[in-house]
Formats: C-alpha cells, sequence, structure tokens
C-alpha cells in the first residue's frame, strides 16, 4: 500500500472558513433551464481578437448583469447598521483559476451592465492570459491566511457587513462556471454565498426535446443554479429578476451586431 502525506496549504484554510461562514446563511436555490439555441447560433458567428467565436461565459455575464441592473434589490447588502445597501453599479465576480493547492482566484468585471458581450469576453481572456491575483490585497490574502481559523471566520462574518468594502474586494454579485460538466451533459451544481446576497452557477449545455413555437423540438438547453439570501432578499424580487435574466438569455438580443 502507498500513498502520499501532503499539508494542507494555508490557503484552503481560507476557502474552508468562508464555507463555514456560508453554511451558517439562509441560502435559497433555483433551479433553472433555458432554451439558449438562438444566441449560441448567432455566437457561431463572431469574432473576437483571437479569431475564436466570443465567449458564451461573456454573454450569460452580461445578461445577468442587465438583469440585476433592471433589478437591484437582488444585490442587496445589510450593512453594520441594519440597513439595506443597494448598489446601483453591477460587479460581477468571476473565478479566474484556481492556485495549485490554493483557493480560486476572484476577478470583478466592473460595470458589467454597461458593457457589451464583446467587452466582457475580451476582458475574460485578458485576464486568463495574464492572471493578477488578489491585485493590491496579495499582502492582506497571505496574511490573513496565516491567521488561526476562528479569527478568519470572524473576519469573514465583519467582512458582510461593510458593503463598500465588499463591492471594492469581490464585486456585488457571483457568478461560476461549472466547467466539469461540459457540453453535451446535462447538469449544473450548487456553490456557495459566502458574501454576497447573489449568486448565478453556470451548468452544463445538452440538446434535449423543448417546448419551441407551437410544438417540440431539439433545442440546446443550459443549467443555471440562482442562490440568494433569504434574510436581506424575498422570492418575488427575485421572481421578476429570473424573469428578465431568462429573457434575455433566450432572445440573444444582447448579440445584436455582433456578428461577424
Amino acid at each position: 500500500m502507498t500513498y502520499d502525506i501532503l499539508p494542507i496549504p494555508r490557503m484552503r484554510g481560507l476557502a474552508i472558513a468562508a464555507l463555514q461562514v456560508a453554511s451558517k446563511r439562509h441560502i435559497i436555490h433555483g433551479f433553472l433551464e433555458v432554451d439558449v439555441t438562438v444566441p449560441r447560433c448567432i455566437l457561431k458567428g463572431t469574432s473576437g481578437t483571437d479569431a475564436h467565436p466570443l465567449s458564451f461565459t461573456g454573454f450569460v455575464i452580461a445578461c445577468y448583469a442587465r438583469a440585476i441592473h433592471a433589478h437591484p434589490a437582488v444585490q442587496a447588502f445589510r450593512d453594520l447598521r441594519n440597513r439595506l445597501i443597494v448598489f446601483h453599479d453591477v460587479d460581477v465576480s468571476i473565478v479566474i483559476e484556481h492556485r495549485e493547492g490554493g483557493i480560486p482566484i476572484p476577478h470583478v468585471i466592473r460595470n458589467a451592465d454597461t458593457k457589451s458581450v464583446r467587452e466582457i469576453s475580451e476582458e475574460i481572456r485578458a485576464v486568463y492570459a495574464d492572471p493578477h491575483p488578489w491585485g493590491r490585497l496579495e499582502g492582506c490574502v497571505n496574511l490573513l491566511a496565516r491567521l488561526p481559523r476562528f479569527v478568519q471566520v470572524l473576519i469573514f462574518q465583519g467582512l458582510k457587513l461593510y458593503p463598500n468594502w465588499v463591492k471594492q474586494i469581490d464585486g456585488t454579485a457571483q457568478v461560476s462556471a461549472f466547467g466539469m460538466f461540459g457540453k453535451g451533459v446535462s447538469g449544473g451544481g450548487i456553490g456557495h454565498l459566502y458574501i454576497h446576497t447573489l449568486g448565478l452557477w453556470v451548468g452544463g449545455i445538452s440538446e434535449k426535446p423543448m417546448a419551441f413555437e407551437g410544438s417540440i423540438a431539439i433545442r440546446e438547453s443550459l443549467n443555471v443554479t440562482l442562490s440568494f439570501d433569504h434574510d436581506i432578499v424575498d422570492g418575488e424580487p427575485v421572481a421578476q429578476f429570473c424573469r428578465t435574466f431568462t429573457g434575455l438569455l433566450k432572445s440573444g438580443t444582447l448579440l445584436d451586431g455582433e456578428a461577424a
């Protein structure tokens, strides 16, 4: 019998502390299937600076950000004085990569609700090509990783009560793509919200029979999961947000003029 004994990286401890905070929140999850045949077809006719089609993830983020802009209550935060802070800017936090033995590296797409699918796609590709982990916060993150677990938990719990800090560090809403499912695999996932009020988890795309123009046709279906903090936002605002979001996803209107 052979095996390795490896130390747990300090950065992994930060992830555990964040998950400990997330587990105490009253998070509601909604599972959606969306017909994305139209935008997927349009995207095939687009081209970015690398000669590849524009990013489908970029398209999803653009739809997500505009839906949040239309219903900003879904990204509200509760502050230290028990007030709701509703930001008008939509800064979307995405995960770029994992450090070896570490934790995900976030990148914040600022003012995502005002950017085109092309601009978001190009920003994502640029960051993937040359990631800058944590930016100016690199030293603070390394210091935080060295602190005892209970101190890390207290810091994460306290951070939620200072929305302006959250916005600067990790944006106003979260997106994560479960790329392990891959094309043709119907599935989604549930992520953890340790600090945001709203999160989007993008799952797989599969071809399946769906209602289309009064009949049944084979369409491309996207699985997504939406998570929100029920202590801060109720179901009706979230339902309105979902209708706007899924409508943008289905129609592909944000891709108007993007075809090459």
